[in-house]
């Protein structure tokens, strides 16, 4: 099977890893930071294995599972029709002790060329916006408290 790389975004923040963990826990929150996304709904806590709901903006709504969750990454996985689409996010401290977060979107099944065609560009052009609105609001919160 193969698996087709969508995009990859990467930023440096002086926010604290935490503060990534914590937005993405908050998946009522997603639409604030990911413009292509209308709601989020998870089933249960923020854990390896939960599952939950997804609306993209013009697009259905889809079943997602959380396939891994520990304080470096947090992978989720949205189930189509014929493919997997994967969002891996890995958080790591950098020597200059900043955050780095990488986001990577892959593709895979036996009808992830169609869903390429439907999909790819649309989250390979906005990954990286998305990617940096998220970071402004982990470095908010950071302001806030």
């Amino acid at each position: 099977m193969t698996t087709k790389i969508l995009g990859t975004a990467r930023i440096s923040s002086s926010a604290a890893p935490a503060a990534f963990f914590a937005r993405w826990a908050d998946m009522a929150t997603w639409p604030e930071w990911n413009a292509d996304t209308e709601w989020v709904r998870l089933d249960g806590p923020f854990a390896a294995g939960a599952t939950g709901v997804l609306k993209p903006k013009g697009g259905p709504k889809t079943k997602f599972v959380v396939t891994k969750l520990d304080d470096r990454e947090f992978t989720d996985v949205s189930l189509l029709a014929g493919a997997r689409l994967t969002f891996q996010h890995v958080v790591g401290a950098a020597a200059d002790g900043t955050t780095s977060v990488e986001v990577t979107v892959t593709l895979a099944g036996p009808l992830a060329r169609v869903w390429n065609l439907v999909l790819g560009k649309g989250i390979g052009r906005t990954l990286q916006r998305d990617l940096d609105s998220l970071k402004a609001a982990a470095e908010s919160a950071m302001v806030g408290s």
